[in-house]
């Protein structure tokens, strides 16, 4: 796993956070829900072929 993987979601969470933070301010809660739900799709995007990679080492290792 690379670092770089790490600080990745790390500056989505940081960004979508502080882009919620603002709209829940300016009472846009609905903006900031969608937004919320994004930042989550963007980070799973991201997890995807870290995941496939660990699921195909798991299998490896167990023979399966």
């Amino acid at each position: 796993m690379d670092i770089s993987l790490i600080l990745k979601v790390g500056g989505v969470g940081f960004l979508v956070s502080v882009i919620c933070q603002v709209l829940s301010k300016s009472g846009r809660e609905e903006q900031s829900l969608f937004v919320s739900v994004s930042g989550m799709i963007v980070v799973l995007l991201l997890l995807i072929g870290q995941l496939s990679e660990l699921i195909g080492t798991v299998r490896e290792v167990f023979g399966l």
